[in-house]
């Protein structure tokens, strides 16, 4: 069996749109794909009826990942099967996103400010009306010819967490997040726990009470 339970559409920062994703899913012969949109379930629906169109069985599983931060680290939190609806989770993704536009124009302030050329329009249009982040940013900066790859965006010097360009934005608690998973009838999964490129990673003591705290899983 093929599966693939973390990917991202235009809903938030992925490449193809959730129908184009489950079409590229099937055409790779996966039997199973989770769409995992930053902090949005937006592409859900989208990505179910797409289902229809195949000529192959493809298993859709819903899900999320959720923006968490733990002393001073950030967390993403794959949550999948959840109720959407539920109003107490509900209410914590639109927190997140509703943040996401107010801090992208905040880093594009700041990237002004250090003598780069790009426009709070620019992102808006590469974001594509998804869930605008860093990547998107990220992104523009490639366009400008500021940097090489979105990757190399990702450091001190531009967007990475602390750097001169980078502003915090609204997270939950990694805990809280199980919780409100789980009472949405999900089950939640700790993201990339070993991916030092993204910044620091969570210690095995913190992933432990992570785990006491309701964690179903962790990444491969």
């Amino acid at each position: 069996m093929r599966v693939d339970l973390h990917t991202h559409s235009t809903a938030s920062d992925g490449t193809d749109t959730p129908a184009g994703l489950v079409a590229a899913a099937a055409a790779a012969g996966l039997d199973v794909l989770a769409l995992t949109d930053h902090d949005t379930t937006r592409g859900h629906a989208e990505a179910a009826a797409a289902l229809a169109t195949l000529d192959r069985p493809l298993t859709l599983v819903p899900g999320a990942e959720l923006s968490c931060r733990l002393g001073g680290i950030g967390v993403h939190l794959l949550a999948y099967l959840f109720d959407p609806e539920e109003p107490a989770l509900l209410q914590a993704r639109e927190l997140i996103r509703d943040d996401r536009v107010p801090r992208a124009k905040a880093m594009v302030e700041s990237l002004r400010a250090l003598g780069v050329p790009i426009t709070w329009e620019q992102v808006d249009r590469i974001a594509a009306g998804g869930s605008v982040g860093r990547p998107h940013l990220a992104s523009a900066l490639v366009e400008l010819g500021v940097v090489d790859t979105v990757s190399d965006a990702f450091t001190p010097e531009w967007l990475g967490d602390g750097g001169r360009a980078y502003a915090p934005k609204a997270e939950l608690d990694p805990a809280e997040a199980i919780r409100l998973v789980k009472a949405a009838g999900g089950v939640s999964v700790l993201a990339h726990p070993l991916a030092a490129s993204r910044g620091r990673t969570l210690s095995e003591e913190a992933i432990a009470a992570l785990a006491a705290a309701g964690l179903d899983g962790i990444e491969a």
